[in-house]
């Protein structure tokens, strides 16, 4: 083992000695290496390397040996927090603890080993396929193209036929996309040819926690000052980013929209960090909605084999064996 690729001993190198061991890392693994960058966020940091290769961008993130789930807070919940659950309380007339309630929803308190890693930095979409307009699986359906038709001449930004066919408009003129129906174990499947895996539910919620032992990575209750995805006021904050979608700890976009579910390696078709949008449709308010999005909620495993086109994406690792 090459402790060297270990957050204890990889925060303590030098910029000279990181550099050298992401330049083998590229070499090992043909990649283009970017160079060293300092992610820094929720009182956690990392200086460590970028890749890049075919298309995509990778992180390096150090193996550790962490503690992941959750059965109480560290902190505590700050005052917005608990408002807000003592108005659901009162609503559903429930006698229950916050604690209690969210405790019913997180994964069991464990020690985890986790291995060093290259990260995809940023999720990506499944099922749907890009094509030219005149690609003949979209002209052999004379209705689909009407639907285009009729879109073009619109107002809108996008047109989705469910599981079929979507058209966006771009400011070069329309991206269109078919849709495939594709099923876990072809995902794992197409993956590993590329050299390619998932993180499991463990690797996860390291990416996504670090390791925190609050609810969230920022803290036990959810920090109201931030833009989140579904809640928040687009005449106030305009083009203001998402927060949680901006890079963590690692560099990584992670678990910043309940509605996309990110699938992990597992013995049957599993996500984590998000809920498919089933707490915000329900109208249980910011916190409940993002609670999927804690590196310690429970991972949901989906009940039949098929992915999600819509709600189901995907994040591609390679786990770093020591040379």
């Amino acid at each position: 083992m090459n402790v060297n690729l270990y957050r204890p001993q990889f925060n303590k190198m030098d910029p000279t000695e990181k550099q050298a061991l992401m330049e083998n890392l590229a070499v090992r693994y043909d990649m283009a290496f970017l160079g060293l960058h300092t992610f820094e966020r929720w009182g956690q940091s990392c200086t460590t390397g970028v890749f890049k290769k075919d298309g995509r961008e990778f992180v390096f993130v150090p193996g550790d040996t962490v503690t992941l789930g959750w059965e109480r807070f560290a902190v505590g919940l700050n005052e917005e927090s608990r408002e807000e659950l003592e108005y659901l309380f009162q609503e559903w007339e429930a006698d229950q603890e916050p604690e209690e309630l969210i405790k019913e929803s997180m994964a069991p308190v464990r020690q985890a080993s986790i291995g060093p890693m290259l990260a995809g930095r940023e999720l990506e979409e499944l099922c749907w396929e890009p094509v030219q307009l005149d690609d003949p699986r979209l002209t052999a359906h004379p209705g689909w193209l009407k639907e285009f038709r009729d879109f073009a001449w619109s107002d809108s930004s996008s047109l989705t036929l469910h599981q079929s066919a979507r058209m966006e408009r771009t400011e070069d003129g329309f991206q269109t996309w078919i849709y495939h129906r594709t099923e876990y174990e072809a995902l794992l499947d197409q993956l590993k040819k590329q050299g390619l895996s998932l993180p499991t539910a463990d690797e996860w919620a390291y990416l996504c926690g670090g390791g925190c032992r609050t609810l969230f990575p920022w803290g036990d209750g959810l920090d109201y000052s931030m833009r989140l995805h579904w809640f928040e006021d687009m005449e106030e904050d305009g083009d203001r980013p998402y927060d949680m979608e901006e890079p963590n700890f690692f560099g990584l976009s992670i678990a910043y929209d309940p509605y996309m579910r990110e699938v992990v390696q597992a013995d049957g078709f599993t996500t984590c960090g998000g809920d498919g949008g089933c707490s915000i449709c329900g109208g249980l308010g910011p916190f409940l909605g993002f609670l999927p999005c804690s590196p310690h909620c429970k991972p949901e495993v989906q009940e039949d084999n098929e992915l999600n086109g819509d709600y189901d994406f995907y994040r591609p690792v390679i786990r770093v064996e020591s040379a």
